[in-house]
């Protein structure tokens, strides 16, 4: 689809997760790691770039961390059971970005909509897995708020009907590089709708 690069957020230990969180801390964060490896693994093979961060839940709740790594969370044992707002206030002063998924997402899972604008750094106003209507109050929620615009795909299955894009001037070499030229708002997000042709995908921008 002319990706160059995607970063792998699977779901940490207080989310949907593979992991048993009966183990060990630190077998759990090894654990965790394999989706990314394997993706990274093949992201080597064909020339596309794979980075890593890690999305927290509290009921429904989803944040995405971004610009840390193994040996942070090997040295923050049960970060996972910190409150959302301890756990946002940890990730930022050591160095990393929160970015709040899907904010206005409807679910009969989610009892109430949770917002914490002045402990993250951006929020996703698209997402490709959530409808219109949710991508928009979250886009109105961000200028309210002055906060950065930032995308996600969700992608729990695979081939999805539309795809989110962040584009920039550049191929980043790591996420660092990303959160840099987002922070300078150098970057441009997009929806777009997906379409097989043959062994490849073609991308039709919604908005």
């Amino acid at each position: 689809a002319g990706f160059d690069g995607v970063v792998i957020t699977d779901h940490f230990f207080n989310g949907n997760t593979t992991v048993p969180r009966i183990l060990p801390w630190k077998q759990k964060v090894e654990l965790f790691q394999r989706g990314y490896r394997a993706a990274k693994k093949r992201g080597d093979e064909i020339g596309i770039d794979v980075f890593w961060g890690w999305e927290v839940s509290l009921e429904g709740t989803d944040f995405l961390t971004y610009g840390l790594d193994e040996k942070w969370l090997l040295a923050h044992k049960d970060c996972d059971k910190m409150k959302m707002s301890k756990y946002c206030e940890t990730v930022r002063k050591s160095g990393g970005f929160i970015v709040q998924a899907h904010p206005f997402r409807e679910a009969d899972y989610i009892e109430f909509i949770r917002l914490l604008p002045r402990h993250v750094d951006a929020v996703e106003t698209i997402n490709a897995c959530r409808t219109d209507f949710e991508n928009k109050m979250a886009d109105q929620y961000a200028d309210n708020y002055g906060l950065i615009k930032f995308c996600g795909g969700d992608n729990h299955r695979g081939d999805l009907p539309r795809l989110a894009v962040l584009e920039l001037e550049f191929r980043a070499k790591n996420t660092t590089e990303i959160l840099q030229a987002v922070m300078r708002n150098e970057h441009k997000i997009g929806l777009y709708e997906t379409e097989n042709d043959g062994d490849k995908v073609k991308l039709r921008k919604i908005y």
